[in-house]
């Protein structure tokens, strides 16, 4: 055994691992001390304002200090069930758990978590003071809306840091690997961690996945097509035909410019945009610039003018045609609104004959937990940030949005890459989610103030672009409108607003399933379901109870919707062979620009 021993334990690499950590650990700290140093303004330690938000909670909850003592009474009996539970189970008798996760809850699903009593005592104690905590600041009487969403939002990042999953001594798989593995996976993990410091230049830059078996153009974003346009802004992108007629009328695809476009072209067959191209349609897509500082003077009206607007008249020039179908996906729609309330108020509605609008926020005032970011305070900070560099920095936005599902997007990798050491399995959706965007500093301010701060978007009047006072109520053009029942960035309750905004016919439908996977659910995958009605009561939750629900992808509803204004058939247009000539392939070198 002594021999075998030697042979899974080698001191002298142990130790010459170390040695390198330990140089590789004061080399990144080095760096970024550095890089600190070098910044222009002060480090704001809490950008967020949490602590003001805790600070207001904590003296409403002293003011009424009954409840917490209930609260406390409660925790206090509920242990000791659960101390009681423990010690019968270790003397060898059968018990019902005081708590059990939630069954969508994966944390937790090691059997050792249900077989041993000690993992289970863990487990369930986790489980009594982190409902305990969420049931105390979620019971505060006296906080603003805002605050409490604030303290209520934080206290689970809190909770969810805490789960005795995420230590190497309370996780029993963990536990379990590293006798096993003689604590080599520990040694990995904490290579795997300086790797992620380093590649964020000493920000921890978490790897979700193996970023080398992803290439955009060779095995994700390979729709065949060329670019035909480009500007500061975009590139457009026309794709090849696939059948020997299409519609008259393009389709003009508006992705949001806060993710790259091939969300929508992640492989052939869940590929939104190749599906379309094969129902006929000349299909053109927006492929926005990963902007630099050059670009951060660059305003919202810009993003309309060289952005929307350009589209349509390059695509004039492209094809002929006068008239475009438009589908928008998240921000991207916003644009889309504001650009179909320009045109109406410029005499140029029939530029576009019909709109999709893909989770698409117009009415601002429940913005789901993106309206946790949203105060005063934390946008002073975040534009002091951004007048150092000229735009946000991919990695903030990235950050934000893994914090919504932080379980699912930081922890697990924190378990499977640092305690259990190894790599992240191969994943298109999450290489997408890793390519981050940067944000030009005027737009991006301007964004968050009108639209989330103040929102100004339902205000006839509220927005300004080119000299133009717009009002989305103006807007005729028939819209189907596109929303998921679980989504956390446009609540589908939010974006039904649109229904009773605009004055033209509306269509809506709601997906099943969230953000990304309501929308991207190719009719071949015969998956989730979606919900129509074609009545538009007020209340949203109204419209949901006398709706009828429907198999499979909302895809096929889309196109039987879409064709009535998609016009007659016509020979197939190739890419280049109008007025304007191709530049490069699709996906084009825009997408290809990487943040980090």
């Amino acid at each position: 055994m002594a021999g075998d021993d030697a042979k899974l334990i080698d001191h002298a690499d142990v130790a010459k691992a170390m040695i390198g950590i330990a140089e590789r650990s004061q080399r990144i700290v080095t760096d970024f001390m550095a890089r600190q140093a070098n910044e222009q303004a002060p480090i704001n330690a809490d950008p967020l304002n949490i602590t003001g938000a805790f600070m207001e909670m904590t003296s409403k909850l002293m003011s009424d200090p009954a409840k917490l003592i209930e609260a406390n009474i409660n925790l206090c009996q509920n242990y000791m069930s659960l101390w009681q539970n423990t010690t019968k189970r270790i003397m060898g008798e059968s018990t019902e758990p005081v708590t059990r996760p939630d069954a969508a809850d994966r944390r937790f699903k090691d059997e050792m978590w249900e077989e041993n009593e000690i993992f289970d005592f863990i487990k369930q104690s986790y489980l009594l003071s982190a409902r305990w905590v969420l049931g105390v600041v979620n019971n505060v009487e006296g906080l603003d809306d805002h605050t409490a969403k604030k303290v209520d939002f934080y206290a689970r990042q809190f909770v969810d840091a805490m789960a005795p999953t995420n230590f190497a001594l309370t996780n029993p798989e963990v536990l379990r690997a590293t006798v096993e593995s003689r604590g080599e996976n520990l040694l990995k993990g904490l290579n795997n961690l300086l790797d992620d410091l380093e590649r964020g230049k000493g920000n921890l830059a978490i790897k979700m996945t193996d970023y080398d078996a992803f290439k955009v153009g060779e095995n994700i974003a390979v729709t065949p097509g060329k670019v035909v346009f480009q500007n500061d802004l975009i590139q457009l992108i026309q794709y090849t035909p696939t059948t020997e007629q299409t519609f008259d009328k393009p389709l003009l695809i508006v992705p949001p410019w806060i993710n790259k476009f091939y969300i929508l072209d992640l492989r052939p067959k869940n590929s939104l945009i190749k599906w379309a191209v094969d129902q006929g349609h000349t299909v053109f897509v927006i492929s926005w610039v990963n902007p630099d500082e050059s670009l951060a003077d660059k305003g919202f009206v810009n993003y309309m003018n060289e952005g929307t607007l350009a589209a349509l008249d390059a695509i004039e020039k492209a094809t002929g045609a006068k008239q475009v179908n438009t589908i928008s996906y998240c921000l991207g729609g916003t644009l889309t609104v504001c650009t179909l309330a320009y045109l109406a108020a410029t005499g140029q509605a029939d530029r576009i004959a019909s709109s999709t609008l893909m989770t698409t926020m117009t009415d601002f005032r429940e913005p789901g937990e993106l309206g946790v970011f949203i105060d005063e305070e934390q946008l002073t900070s975040l534009e002091a940030k951004m007048a150092q560099t000229g735009y946000l920095d991919g990695r903030n936005m990235a950050t934000t949005f893994n914090m919504m599902r932080a379980n699912d997007l930081i922890w697990s990798f924190v378990v499977n890459n640092y305690l259990l050491g190894k790599d992240p399995f191969p994943f298109d959706l999450l290489y997408w989610n890793s390519d981050s965007t940067r944000m030009p500093a005027a737009m991006h301010s301007y964004y968050l103030r009108k639209m989330y701060q103040e929102n100004k978007l339902i205000e006839p009047g509220g927005i300004e672009l080119e000299g133009v006072k717009i009002d989305i109520s103006t807007i005729k053009t028939p819209i189907y409108v596109l929303s998921t029942r679980e989504d956390h960035i446009a609540p589908w309750t939010s974006t039904y607003s649109v229904v009773h905004r605009v004055s033209g016919p509306v269509k809506f439908v709601l997906s099943a399933s969230g953000h990304i996977a309501g929308v991207v659910n190719p009719p071949a995958a015969n998956k989730y379901c979606y919900w129509v009605n074609a009545k538009k009561p007020k209340n949203p939750e109204v419209w949901l109870n006398g709706a009828t629900e429907e198999a499979g992808s909302w895809w096929t509803d889309w196109q039987k919707w879409v064709e009535k204004f998609a016009g007659a058939k016509v020979a197939a247009r190739q890419p280049g062979s109008g007025k304007l000539k191709a530049i490069e392939d699709a996906p084009g070198s825009f997408v290809r620009i990487r943040a980090v």
